[in-house]
């Protein structure tokens, strides 16, 4: 789950491209030099190569990412290991690499380029491919597998809640009446069967549609709602926690954690303020956008907002 955007080093392996927010995050991060770091969307490896640079023979970097094409991006260095899983099992990899807690923790929230661009995987609506979008390839569910057997109020949800699609429950109702009938495997077979539905400009209608079929397919939401749960125990007092989100339902669930420490409800003093001491110092108060010159330069950056809380 990568918007990496850079060329990867490996010239073995194909183009990713320029790491979002580059110079934010590394200086948000505060790296200390013989700290431990954990990029949990290694993608491209821009974001890790910069943060092993900062660190001297006593620093380690652990890079996680749950598809094993990224594997290939690893630096040769014995200061990084990699561990092909879903961030979501955080705690439990760290745990297995005898680390305990670290120094600071990345996540960048966007699919990577590179994802996007390789037609097999299903994730663009410029090509055609078989409507996949799994980001590991070892899970079993599609994105074929929700549009053939999901209920219409499934559907429904589906498009409202994770596209902000504008008339997802007849776009549900459509895939649902005409998809014993109509192959929808592909994305153009999918694209063309439901043409008719399309209100406004295609490309973004589209866009929308799949951001929803691809955040059900990968649970997106629910995997960060897990990793930040476990930053609290394993970041260390004074470690630092960078996101950078893509759109607003990542950023949303961002700015309330930071704010509060977690997804729990806390007990209420009879003033309305909240009894729990929040275990965060948000660092910034506003969410760091790209400038001009990185938006000139990488198109793709334009929705990334980075948000950064320490431990206290």
């Amino acid at each position: 789950m990568k918007n990496d955007h850079s060329k990867s080093e490996n010239p073995g392996s194909q183009v990713y491209h320029v790491p979002v927010l580059l110079h934010e995050v590394l200086d948000g991060l505060n790296i200390r030099p013989s700290g431990v770091y954990v990029d949990c969307t290694f993608g491209g490896g821009g974001h890790s190569k910069e943060i092993l640079k900062k660190l001297d023979e006593h620093g380690k970097l652990v890079a996680f990412d749950q598809d094993e094409e990224a594997k290939q991006n690893l630096p040769d260095d014995p200061r990084a290991i990699f561990v092909q899983s879903n961030f979501r099992h955080l705690q439990r990899f760290l745990r297995l690499h005898k680390i305990s807690q670290v120094d600071g923790i990345l996540a960048d929230l966007g699919v990577s380029s590179h994802q996007f661009d390789e037609a097999g995987r299903g994730f663009s609506i410029r090509f055609d491919g078989n409507l996949d979008m799994r980001m590991d390839k070892r899970q079993s569910l599609t994105a074929f597998d929700i549009v053939h057997n999901y209920t219409e109020q499934q559907l429904h949800k589906l498009f409202e809640r994770y596209g902000e699609v504008t008339n997802s429950k007849t776009l549900a109702k459509t895939i649902v009446g005409i998809r014993n009938s109509t192959s929808l495997n592909t994305i153009q077979n999918f694209k063309n069967a439901l043409h008719a539905t399309v209100k406004g400009n295609p490309n973004r209608y589209f866009a929308q549609v799949f951001q929803a079929l691809r955040i059900e397919v990968n649970d997106e939401l629910g995997a960060l709602k897990e990793m930040l749960q476990q930053s609290v125990d394993v970041l260390k007092p004074g470690g630092r926690i960078a996101i950078i989100t893509f759109h607003s339902l990542e950023d949303r669930i961002v700015k309330n954690f930071f704010r509060k420490g977690t997804f729990e409800e806390g007990q209420l003093n009879p003033f309305g303020q909240s009894t729990v001491e929040t275990p965060l110092r948000i660092i910034t108060k506003k969410p760091i956008i790209p400038g001009d010159q990185e938006l000139k330069q990488n198109s793709r950056s334009r929705s990334a907002k980075l948000r950064i809380a320490e431990r206290v």
